[in-house]
C-alpha cells in the first residue's frame, strides 16, 4: 500500500514513520486542521542499527512492515526514546518484543518513565547522560539531554558523520504531507504554531537547547513531527528569534461579544492600532482556532483581551483564553483590557487576576455599560496610542 512506504533521505537513514491524515485534535486542545505525523528513523549502520523513535499507539504493525521493507525487525540492535510521550514512545513494548535483544536507549530521567508508563524492565535499557555515543560501525550516534523540550527526560539524537539531528519535538510542525520541509511554502508559519502551543512555555530552556546546537554541523533535521528539514537555515534563524522572546510591533486582540457592544469597541482599537502602524493580529475567541492564536502571541509585543460580563464574570471564553495564554507563557511585555456589561462589571478584574502572574505592564483597561458612547470610544482611541507609544519605546531599548 502506498501509505506503507519507506523513504531513504540519507546514507541507509530512512523514515519508516506514519502519517496521520486524519487526525483532528491533539491532547485534547490542539487543533490539527492539516493533520500530523509520528516520525520514526531506522539507521543501519555496518555493525549495529537503531530505530530512533517509534509511532502513536494503533499503528505498531504499520511500523514494523516498514522496518521490515529495509531489515528483519528482530535484528535491531538498538531503539533510542528521545521522549516518553505515547505519540513517539507508545509502540516500544510492540518493538522490543520484536527483538529480544534490542535495547532501549534512555536519558536517566526517561529510564524512569519508560519503566512507568510502558513496563520496561530496567534490564533492557541503556541509560546514557549528555554527549554520550554509541558506535553503529561506520557511524556514531550522539545524545544530548535537551530537559523540558517539552518533558523532563526528553534527548536530541545526532549522527555526526551525516550531519543529520534528531530533536524529537524540537522544530516539529503538525503538518501530514508532504515529507520535506522545502515543499511546505507556510513552513515557518506551520513551526510557529507549533511552538506556541509546544515549546514556547519552556523558552529558557529551549534557549539553551539551540546554544548547544550551535557547534553542530546539521545538514538535515528529522523531527518527530512534521516534515523533514533538509534546509535547515530559515527553522534555525526562527528559533533563534522565538527562543530569546524576539517580539514584533504587534498586537495578539482574542476578544468574544455578544451583543455587539464589545465588538464595537474592539473595532475602534483594531483601527486605532493600525492607523498607528502597529500589526495585528485579530481572534475571534467563538470561532478561533487555538493553534493560530498559540503561534500569533510568539512574537507579540502586546496581548490585548476584550470581553463582556456573564453569569457574574468574565465571558468563559475569555477566562479560558486567559488561563490558555497564562500556560503558554508569551514574551509580550504589554497588556490592555476591554470589558462591557449589562448590570454588573466583572470582566476586566477576572481577567487581569487570570494573567498576573505574568508580569505584564497593564496599559490600561476600558469598560463601558451597555453600548460604547461616543466619549468611550474616545477613551479607547487614546488607548490604542499609548498602546503604539509604548510598543514603539520599547523598540529603542
Amino acid at each position: 500500500m502506498a501509505w506503507r512506504y519507506v523513504l531513504e533521505f540519507g546514507r541507509k537513514v530512512y523514515w519508516v514513520g506514519v502519517k496521520d491524515r486524519n487526525r483532528r485534535i491533539f491532547d485534547a486542545l490542539i487543533p490539527l486542521p492539516r493533520g500530523t505525523s509520528y516520525n520514526a528513523y531506522l539507521i543501519v549502520g555496518s555493525q549495529k542499527n537503531a530505530l530512533i523513535d517509534t509511532v502513536n499507539p494503533g499503528f505498531e504493525k504499520v511500523l514494523e512492515d516498514k522496518i521490515g521493507k529495509v531489515m528483519n525487525p528482530r535484528d535491531l540492535d538498538y531503539v533510542i526514546m528521545n521522549h516518553a510521550e505515547p505519540d513517539h514512545a507508545g509502540s516500544i513494548p510492540y518493538i522490543l518484543k520484536l527483538s529480544d535483544k534490542a535495547k532501549l536507549v534512555v536519558s536517566k530521567r526517561g529510564a524512569r518513565m519508560a519503566q512507568v508508563f510502558y513496563g520496561i524492565p530496567i534490564e533492557r535499557m541503556l541509560i546514557v547522560s549528555d554527549q554520550d555515543v554509541i558506535d553503529l560501525g561506520d557511524r556514531r550516534l550522539q545524545f544530548i539531554e535537551a530537559p523540558m523540550l517539552h518533558w523532563p527526560e526528553t534527548m536530541f539524537s545526532y549522527l555526526p558523520e551525516d550531519g543529520i539531528l534528531f530533536p524529537c519535538d524540537f522544530f516539529g510542525s503538525h503538518i501530514a504531507e508532504p515529507i520535506y520541509d522545502d515543499e511546505v511554502e507556510d513552513l515557518v508559519y506551520q513551526a510557529k504554531r507549533y511552538f506556541g502551543e509546544i515549546m514556547m512555555p519552556f523558552r529558557p530552556m529551549a534557549k539553551r537547547a539551540m546554544e548547544k546546537l550551535r557547534s553542530l554541523n546539521i545538514r538535515i533535521i528529522a523531527p518527530s513531527h512534521g516534515p523533514i528539514i533538509r534546509k535547515p537555515q530559515r527553522i534555525l534563524e526562527a528559533y533563534e528569534k522565538w527562543t530569546s522572546g524576539e517580539t514584533l510591533r504587534k498586537a495578539t486582540l482574542a476578544y468574544v461579544t455578544m451583543w455587539g457592544s464589545t465588538e464595537a469597541m474592539v473595532t475602534t482599537l483594531t483601527e486605532t492600532l493600525a492607523s498607528e502602524g502597529l500589526q495585528v493580529a485579530l481572534h475571534n475567541l467563538a470561532t478561533a482556532d487555538l493553534g493560530d492564536l498559540a503561534g500569533d502571541l510568539v512574537d507579540s509585543r502586546a496581548i490585548i483581551l476584550a470581553a463582556p460580563t456573564v453569569l457574574g464574570g468574565t465571558h468563559p471564553l475569555a477566562a479560558y483564553a486567559a488561563t490558555l495564554i497564562k500556560a503558554l507563557k508569551p514574551p509580550s511585555k504589554f497588556l490592555a483590557l476591554l470589558g462591557s456589561y449589562g448590570w454588573g462589571a466583572a470582566s476586566g478584574r477576572q481577567m487581569e487576576e487570570i494573567l498576573g502572574t505574568l508580569n505584564l505592564e497593564v496599559l490600561g483597561f476600558v469598560e463601558v455599560n451597555g453600548p460604547p458612547t461616543d466619549a468611550d470610544l474616545k477613551r479607547i482611541v487614546d488607548l490604542g496610542k499609548k498602546i503604539s507609544e509604548r510598543m514603539k519605546e520599547a523598540d529603542a531599548k
